[in-house]
């Protein structure tokens, strides 16, 4: 089938690849000229396992194809993938302007029937507007006699496994109520569906809504085991004892229950208050959305307090090894990262920060350019040199096992505080370390 996806971001590339993977024929369209030139080199724009020999393999074969042409895109894709971003507006509410200019972009180029996909993360009765605007731009070129559908496709994808997420989807959802669309979404669909039936077709509004009720779930999760956290170390308790109690109940599982520094990202932030924004719009209080949104933000600030403690608020004129700065393993990403959060309050103190990161070191210079008070490091062990402590914020695989005498004898001080609880108290202590995590009492 043809393909036309607007977007070449984490959701518009990877959705597009693999799509051309599987056989279809893609066109990949986007404003940003220096950007498609790039993926036309085998240059990705950003780091997911996987996706680079994908990309250049698809390209080559032809399947998957690069573009600024707007009108060859359009006239491309009996279906045309909108996966622009949506990124909050100042208020919190999801700011559609891509997705309509996009909407837009087609009306004016179409010649034929089209199935317009919005696969962004879009507020209830996006579907509306965007057939609202396509409808007008016809009118308006007076070609109203054409036709379309606009279909919603939330996509699933976890940033450093959405190439995995993505060949083998846990469900597709289809909003529609068109049984001829239906039909062309499952055959675009047939490949990810051969072992059992994963599409679900609901109407619209309802798919829509599903995509944020998914990811508010999981962020409500997460503020819930962070607050759980906070009771375990005031009571005495220990929160990874409590964890593998909960866990092993069915109805809870283990997913999504791992106490940490709080949730960043480019999805449950944004969407958590998206969600909040819609309800408030139709005057409904979120009560439990709101209470998720606070304690992440609260939970942010909780490593740094540690810190600031354990000094005595004395952070003047230390410097604290940083190791991890993108917002989870396997991407890097810094949007409302954690160590975002936990870095300007550190230089806030009069502190200076030595960082790494496997995969987000470009990124953070991007962010923050060249500061005296932060040094970027080529290696984890780098970072270490002559630091008050160690900081661990994300759970890399490569910080799970290091060399613990080489950690003390770099430091200062033997002490660490870590966000992820990647290692055993009792362990840490029996090393000399004095040791602060989550949800557990210190050591040391």
């Amino acid at each position: 089938m043809k393909v036309t996806v607007f977007g070449t971001g984490y959701v518009g590339l990877v959705q597009g690849t693999i799509l051309a993977d599987v056989g279809h024929e893609v066109v990949c369209v986007d404003v940003d000229a220096e950007k498609i030139a790039r993926l036309e080199q085998g240059i990705i724009p950003i780091y997911e396992p996987g996706l680079e020999g994908l990309v250049k393999e698809n390209h080559a074969a032809g399947r998957l194809r690069f573009t600024t042409d707007a009108a060859m895109a359009v006239a491309h894709g009996d279906i045309q993938f909108i996966a622009v971003g949506t990124p909050p507006d100042e208020d919190g509410s999801a700011d559609l302007q891509y997705v309509l200019k996009v909407a837009e972009t087609i009306a004016e180029h179409m010649e034929a029937h089209r199935i317009i996909v919005d696969k962004s993360t879009v507020p209830v009765g996006t579907a509306d507007r965007v057939r609202q605007r396509v409808s007008e731009v016809l009118k308006a070129r007076g070609s109203e006699a054409l036709t379309f559908d606009v279909v919603s496709n939330p996509e699933f994808l976890k940033e450093g496994s959405a190439v995995a997420d993505c060949q083998k989807p846990d469900r597709i959802i289809i909003g529609t109520e068109d049984e001829e669309t239906v039909e062309v979404m499952r055959e675009l669909y047939a490949p990810f569906s051969r072992q059992h039936e994963k599409i679900i077709v609901m109407d619209v509004k309802s798919a829509e809504l599903t995509k944020y009720a998914a990811n508010c779930m999981l962020a409500t999760k997460i503020s819930f085991m962070n607050e759980i956290a906070n009771l375990a170390e005031r009571l005495g308790a220990d929160i990874e004892a409590v964890r593998q109690g909960i866990g092993s109940d069915p109805r809870i599982g283990y997913h999504f229950i791992y106490p940490g520094v709080g949730y960043g990202g480019s999805c449950f932030p944004k969407d958590v208050q998206a969600l909040i924004r819609t309800a408030d719009g139709i005057d409904f209080d979120a009560k439990v959305l709101k209470a998720v949104e606070a304690r992440n933000a609260e939970q942010k600030t909780t490593l740094f307090a540690k810190i600031r403690d354990h000094f005595g608020g004395e952070l003047a004129g230390r410097t604290f090894a940083l190791w991890g700065l993108a917002f989870k393993p396997n991407t890097d990403d810094m949007r409302e990262a954690p160590s975002r959060v936990l870095m300007e309050a550190l230089w806030e103190a009069g502190a200076r920060v030595q960082a790494y990161d496997p995969e987000s070191m470009e990124e953070t210079q991007r962010l923050y350019g060249h500061r005296d008070d932060l040094t970027l490091c080529g290696t984890k062990e780098a970072a270490l040199k002559g630091a008050d402590a160690l900081v661990i914020v994300t759970e890399w695989q490569s910080f799970r096992a290091p060399d613990f005498d080489l950690i003390q004898r770099q430091l200062t001080q033997p002490v660490l505080f870590d966000g992820r609880n990647m290692y055993d108290p009792a362990r840490m202590a029996k090393k000399g370390f004095t040791y602060y995590s989550v949800g557990r009492l210190p050591q040391g």
